[in-house]
């Protein structure tokens, strides 16, 4: 697989530039259609009823369409759903695999992501370039997933044929900054066949990336080809793949400061400037992500108005998982990292190389109307079956450096760590029925129930530690939706969610690689929809209780070196509960959106850490709030200017809310600009992020026992240009 992803590298930069200038130098030699291709935006195929508009589903939805990504320069996911306030960072390093919390709850890379509708893994660097579209269902996904977290789901739409022989693409892109990336990318679709049976859309694209943040050089590569052939009035096939290559140094966090006290207390550290990588040494390798997708698709167009549908996905991942991180602290905070009061900490070099993740999904739908007991019923029957596999190394290298400061410096002490590797085999069989009852013309019931079948199995990579989970679990939703007038909608449901852990394989544990029971959660959610000519909004209440676990001590040993022995158990719960509004309208030549979440998050009922009963989560702001206007000047045909807002409130950086991570607000400004150059469309775009270039700390996760701060990004500088030719 590494010889096919070399081969890629070339083709994709050689291809891609010479496509690229070429298509170029065409735009100025000669006259072309000046018609922009739109493509109609496909359902939303993750939730189950693939009938119904966003507007009137009963839940929250969030769309970004292909117009917006653009406008924004969304090069990952994380760029995208940052426009929402229901979303924040989780964890999330550049130059790795993006990490989101929505409701206060961290999306499970595993789980929570789906491309065309199936479940993909998360835990890679997922491109955006042949991405149409990104659809967020927010809240337990118990009726679009087997398993899942809470937070809602992610799933990616790709970039397709258009819909009529009439229409083509034909988009070249040039991008500088922020930093100095430099992307180039091409998008080309269309169709042919006498009866332009056939249809095509390719994307190709490569960027060497040098972003603000100092030492973290890197490229990536992307190749994508999505295909459908309609085959008779009945029948039509779609397939579509992506290649992806991303190599990158990575970042580290920074942390809190400590004290050295007897009291192990911890403090806030001074805001830094974003653009230092604190951990960068002469020996430090880049992180590798090679990525391998695709979908096969065909639809059957039964009597009667039926549709059935059956596609398979695949997942190909393979990693080189490197990063030269920080850790330790001083003789006082043995148990957390944290930077000493003058800043020193430890450098370690984390490689864990030719890493595997292969997901496969087959399902077959069947969906459409009927009449039963006299009302009206969309239904969907969906069977489902996948697997996921994860091949590890047999052993990954933690290797200690030296001792370093954040001013720089490093005093070697080096000493090498060598640990082994837990790979795991998980099978779904899932089957789930969905039903929409109209019971009037201005009311609907919305049922769905899902059986789950689970079978996973793992051990540590010398075979120790060999467990098995074998289960059946159901999740159910229900909803009622009521059309209050022509343009309101209110709706009110409940729904389970269901996710599963299994203890590490660790010897620190009684109970190592042992599944705990099933985790249920459930939600409430009560909402309000507008939709009218110019102005859209929602305002949405939602309230959800998740089961937490925690590590309970079991027993002690101070000789000859102090450690404990741990059980790993359920232990109360996490309750959120909040309320999110979003809004967008339009007026002359001003469009004006936003959204807001105020969130009341805590832990309840927990008997082991009771000290925790009533805390707010580490990094859960306790409000977000995004605004964006745009104005386009009727005195200049083609401009357009905007400014985006984003502020976050205070979070906690410790458990019981002694460090606080202050709110922060950023403002960007953007201005497009749609002129023609010798007749073809082209878009110009400038793009300053953080105008007032301030210092912040964006994120406070706790992750591997480990407490962390990573600095927002700098005032940046984007330029784009995209040519319609």
């Amino acid at each position: 697989m590494g010889c096919k992803f070399k081969l890629l590298k070339i083709i994709c930069i050689r291809g891609g530039i010479t496509l690229c200038i070429a298509t170029y130098s065409i735009a100025w030699a000669q006259p072309a259609s000046t018609e922009i291709t739109i493509i109609a935006a496909p359902p939303i195929q993750a939730f189950g009823f693939d009938g119904a508009s966003p507007h009137e589903l009963p839940l929250n939805v969030l769309t970004i369409e292909s117009a917006t990504l653009r406008d924004i320069g969304a090069q990952r996911v994380t760029d995208a759903l940052r426009l929402d306030a229901s979303v924040s960072d989780s964890y999330n390093l550049p130059a790795y695999w993006d990490k989101l919390s929505v409701r206060g709850f961290a999306l499970d890379n595993r789980y929570n992501f789906r491309r065309e509708g199936l479940p993909i893994s998360g835990e890679t660097i997922i491109p955006m370039d042949n991405k149409e579209r990104i659809d967020l269902l927010k809240g337990t996904s118990g009726i679009q997933s087997g398993t899942s977290a809470p937070g809602g789901l992610v799933n990616y739409v790709v970039k397709r044929a258009p819909s009529s022989a009439e229409k083509t693409v034909r988009d070249v892109t040039l991008s500088y900054g922020p930093g100095n990336n430099r992307w180039v990318a091409a998008d080309l679709g269309g169709r042919f066949g006498e009866g332009a049976e056939y249809g095509y859309r390719f994307n190709v694209a490569h960027e060497d990336l040098d972003p603000y943040i100092r030492d973290t050089k890197g490229y990536r590569d992307l190749v994508a080809l999505a295909m459908d052939w309609r085959i008779d009035k009945r029948n039509r096939l779609e397939w579509e793949f992506e290649q992806s290559h991303n190599e990158q140094i990575g970042v580290n966090f920074y942390s809190l400061l400590g004290t050295g006290s007897p009291q192990n207390r911890l403090v806030l550290p001074a805001t830094v400037d974003g653009t230092r990588n604190i951990t960068r040494q002469p020996n430090s390798q880049p992180g590798v992500f090679d990525g391998l997708t695709g979908t096969v698709r065909l639809k059957h167009q039964l009597d009667s108005g039926w549709m059935w549908s059956t596609q398979y996905g695949s997942q190909r991942l393979r990693a080189d998982d490197r990063l030269t991180y920080a850790s330790g602290c001083n003789d006082t905070q043995k148990d957390s990292f944290c930077l000493s009061p003058r800043g020193d900490f430890q450098i370690h070099d984390y490689r864990s190389d030719n890493e595997h993740r292969q997901t496969e999904v087959i399902q077959t739908d069947l969906d459409g109307q009927a009449q039963l007991g006299g009302l009206e019923h969309s239904m969907k029957l969906s069977l489902l079956r996948q697997r996921q596999i994860n091949q590890m190394p047999f052993s990954y290298t933690d290797n200690l450096v030296g001792t370093t400061n954040v001013n720089g410096g490093l005093t070697p002490t080096p000493s090498n760590g060598t640990y082994r590797q837990t790979d795991s085999h998980d099978h779904h069989t899932e089957l789930a029925v969905n039903d929409r009852v109209r019971l009037t013309e201005l009311t609907n019931a919305w049922l769905g129930v899902r059986h789950i079948q689970l079978s996973r199995q793992s051990a540590q990579t010398d075979g120790a530690y060999a467990v098995q989970d074998t289960r059946s679990v159901n999740t159910s939703w229900l909803a009622l939706s009521q059309q209050i007038t022509t343009h309101h909608l209110m709706y009110a449901s409940y729904g389970q969610g269901l996710e599963t852990e299994t203890t590490p394989n660790k010897d620190s544990y009684t109970n190592a690689g042992q599944p705990l029971p099933a985790l249920r959660s459930t939600q409430r959610e009560i909402g309000i929809k507008s939709q009218s000519m110019r102005t859209n909004w929602q305002l949405t209440w939602f309230d959800i209780t998740r089961p937490a676990t925690t590590d309970a001590v079991a027993s002690c040993n101070a000789n000859p070196v102090p450690s404990c022995l741990y059980t790993r158990q359920i232990d109360g719960q996490a309750h959120h509960q909040g309320l999110e509004l979003s809004s967008h309208s339009s007026l002359k030549g001003w469009d004006f959106s936003g959204s807001a979440m105020w969130m009341d998050a805590k832990r309840e009922n927990a008997t082991v850490q009771a000290d925790l009963n009533g805390q707010r989560p580490i990094n859960v702001p306790q409000y977000i709030l995004r605004g964006m206007t745009e104005y386009r000047y009727a005195s200049v045909t083609g401009l357009r200017s905007g400014l985006r807002l984003s502020r976050e409130g205070e979070r906690n950086a410790t458990e019981h809310g002694e460090v606080v991570i202050p709110a922060w607000t950023t403002l960007d400004a953007t201005t497009h600009y749609d002129t023609k150059i010798y007749n073809n469309e082209s878009t110009w775009t400038i793009a300053i992020n953080n105008l007032a270039n301030k210092h912040y700390w964006r994120e406070s996760p706790k992750q591997y026992g480990q407490y962390f701060l990573y600095p927002g990004a700098p005032r940046t500088i984007r330029a784009t240009i995209q040519f319609h030719l």
